[in-house]
């Protein structure tokens, strides 16, 4: 992981608690000058007085609403502007339950959040790192980017176009010495769920990691090179099969002849068990 130069920034949104909270605290150890975004003015300005107070850098703050066009379009310019060492895309929403209990512009504003802005400050960032020749982008994603449900339709989508947004970005810049990242947290303890009206209860104590424990394992993960990191898979064998599967996939896709099965009758596949993840999900539509 690059270390930011004197009069570089480190930016965070998201910054006023939970995840962002804890990045604000972890970078800041590093000696990083930070600016810290959020919408909840008060939340926001007692992250960076501890966080100035504990690690003695400078923190500054900046009041933003990214579903907002205007608000996003001050901060945009400002990492156009600014020397920008590392950009943290944490600000997002859930939104869950079914949509027919949701209304479009509900749903509309949380692909604002988590799409829209996350897309323009990221290509924002990625200016003023070709012209530096260097920075360091790091995106939050979800492991939801791989389940499908009902319960939670936009919120899956979403995080699916935040997980195919960065890796291909990484594709874009695999030869310059601009790192991009991709976290793929699991269920978190943080204000996610009780944000939303519900219960952390929907997932089983057990899997659940502190917002602590996902930032540190996913600087852990920064320093040692990985493109995507997922702080509680156990396994990296896990998801160097899913890499497998999705590769054979695509090159099955190029076979240039319609599948038998679509040019004859046949039997309909039988039924299959949702893995346990999707039919927590699905609860919430219930």
């Amino acid at each position: 992981m690059s270390i930011a130069e004197p009069g570089d920034l480190t930016v965070i949104t998201g910054a006023s608690s939970g995840i962002g909270a804890v990045y604000a605290d972890r970078l800041a150890a590093e000696g990083r000058a930070l600016l810290l975004v959020a919408r909840r003015p008060d939340r926001l300005e007692q992250v960076a007085t501890e966080v100035s107070y504990r690690h003695g850098v400078s923190v500054e703050t900046m009041v933003v609403d990214l579903e907002q066009p205007q608000d996003l379009a001050r901060l945009e310019a400002r990492l156009e502007r600014e020397r920008v060492a590392m950009l943290v895309n944490n600000a997002g929403g859930g939104s869950l339950g079914p949509t027919a209990r949701s209304t479009a512009d509900r749903l509309e504003r949380l692909i604002r959040l988590n799409i829209v802005a996350l897309t323009r400050l990221s290509v924002a960032a990625l200016s003023g790192f070709r012209e530096r020749s260097g920075g360091t982008l790091v995106n939050l994603g979800s492991i939801v980017a791989h389940a499908p449900s009902a319960g939670a339709a936009v919120y899956t989508g979403t995080k699916g176009y935040v997980a195919n947004f960065t890796r291909s970005l990484q594709l874009e810049y695999a030869d310059s010495a601009i790192r991009i990242q991709l976290v793929m947290p699991g269920p978190i303890r943080t204000e996610f769920f009780s944000s939303q009206g519900m219960s952390d209860s929907v997932f089983p104590d057990s899997s659940f990691l502190t917002a602590e424990q996902l930032v540190d394992a996913a600087l852990a993960g920064l320093a040692a090179g990985e493109a995507v990191t997922s702080p509680s898979m156990p396994a990296p064998e896990i998801w160097d099969a899913l890499e497998t599967a999705r590769q054979q996939y695509l090159s099955s896709t190029f076979s240039g002849q319609v599948a038998p099965r679509y040019r004859s009758a046949a039997p309909a596949a039988p039924a299959q068990r949702r893995p346990s993840i999707l039919r927590i999900l699905d609860d919430l539509s219930s």
